[in-house]
């Protein structure tokens, strides 16, 4: 692939470098998040890319909820989630979804009057380019720091043998010694 913009902006990482060459390339919020995940874990997978486009514009351009927001939680679910039905969701995803969605409307949603797309845009297009680039940096950041808080590695994938990397983590779980809820709602998060 050839690199859209020929040089480096000062102070952009190879990371955020990415995320403007993948803004260039027509991709939205959501996909470059999930974009971000796959290359973090050496990973592509065109399909997964697909899926999540339908978020963009806030699901399907409908203005709706956030695509940096929506993608976020995908993110999250790229490294907690089940994949098969031999595997089980990782009990801190949800966890961690509520904690996106509480930093998010805490954050961007009290800056932009809500959480939708059309509330953060006013709905106007020249919008977008103002202030989507930084939204998804942000919840880019936030959803590695929320990974690293529980114990996720950026660039560590699921491994075949061990469908959640986590195994002390979730065996503290199984025997009821883990001192928090799986269940967001349970934990009071929401």
């Amino acid at each position: 692939m050839e690199n859209a913009c020929k040089y480096q902006p000062e102070g952009l990482s190879d990371e955020q470098m990415r995320m403007v060459q993948r803004v260039q390339q027509g991709f939205h919020c959501s996909e470059i998040l999930l974009f971000a995940g796959l290359g973090a874990q050496g990973k592509t997978n065109p399909d997964l890319i697909r899926a999540v486009s339908a978020l963009a514009g806030g699901v399907g351009f409908s203005g709706e909820l956030c695509g940096a927001l929506t993608g976020g939680a995908c993110l999250l679910g790229l490294y907690g989630g089940r994949g098969d039905e031999n595997e089980t969701a990782d009990p801190r995803l949800n966890i961690m979804v509520s904690e996106l969605m509480d930093w998010f409307a805490a954050k961007y949603g009290a800056q932009y009057g809500g959480i939708r797309c059309r509330e953060i845009t006013e709905d106007d297009p020249k919008n977008q380019p103002l202030r989507c680039p930084r939204i998804v940096a942000g919840v880019l950041k936030k959803v590695q720091s929320l990974l690293d808080e529980n114990g996720f590695r950026w660039e560590q994938a699921r491994s075949a043998d061990e469908p959640n990397s986590q195994t002390a983590h979730l065996r503290a779980f199984e025997t009821g010694s883990h001192s928090q809820p799986a269940c967001p709602c349970a934990a009071g998060t929401r």
